[in-house]
């Protein structure tokens, strides 16, 4: 068996005219996960990551902090869900048709709750088959990317190795989705709860692959009590 363990990004800059950037606090995270990787014995044999650059921040710090790491290779097929261009094209339209979400949209410029939940609804509607806006990415080339991605590198994994993957919530959620062989409506439950620099781990061979873990922060939460630091974040 092998293993790959999909590391999501450090906190971004959220709030900030460029997010697709690591905070101090995310730079923190990511380099104490790499330091938790190192004590822990953990040694890669391959690393791949979305070229956006919070995601390859991330891997990078990472990997700099352990032995004989291998050079990260950049695959834009996991990079994250594009949220911004999907809520520019969908709200309009999904405003005309619900007027529960119209109320939502109203609200949220006070109310993160609303926003959240204005991204949920944009993005199940994204991926169900009522969906027929072109323009946009669509659900079946963004899965079908990730996926492929995802196959292989594990497929030019050997056994008994360990592989990473540094992406976004989306992605991962995507990930789970198709090993757990979920329907696509099932695969926003994954994508919300996802922390920062948390890791999922697929244990794998040539015949199969399964879930072991999933959005594992132990990690971070021991190390919160260890710095007297905040260290857990979701945003």
């Amino acid at each position: 068996m092998a293993n790959l363990l999909i590391i999501r990004h450090g906190q971004a800059s959220f709030g900030a005219e460029n997010y697709d950037r690591l905070s101090p606090l995310g730079q923190r995270q990511a380099d104490l996960t790499g330091e938790f990787l190192r004590h822990m014995g953990t040694r890669f044999s391959a690393a791949y990551s979305g070229d956006l650059s919070r995601q390859r921040e991330t891997g990078q710090r990472v990997l700099d902090q352990l032995q004989d790491a291998p050079e990260l290779v950049i695959d834009p097929r996991l990079n994250e869900v594009q949220t911004d261009e999907q809520i520019e094209v969908m709200m309009p339209l999904l405003v005309e048709r619900d007027a529960r979400f119209a109320d939502l949209v109203a609200a949220m410029d006070s109310d993160t709750k609303s926003f959240q939940k204005i991204i949920e609804t944009v993005f199940n509607y994204w991926l169900s088959p009522e969906c027929d806006i072109t323009g946009i990415q669509s659900w079946a080339d963004y899965h079908g990317g990730v996926v492929s991605a995802f196959e292989g590198a594990m497929a030019s994994a050997q056994s008994g190795t360990d592989t990473a993957i540094f992406t976004s919530g989306g992605t991962i959620a995507t990930i789970v989705g198709h090993v757990l062989k979920l329907t696509s409506d099932r695969v926003y439950e994954f994508y919300e709860p996802v922390f920062n620099c948390s890791i999922t781990r697929i244990i794998f061979n040539s015949k199969k692959c399964s879930l072991s873990t999933f959005n594992d922060v132990g990690h971070l939460h021991l190390m919160s009590a260890q710095l007297q630091e905040r260290l857990v974040t979701y945003r």
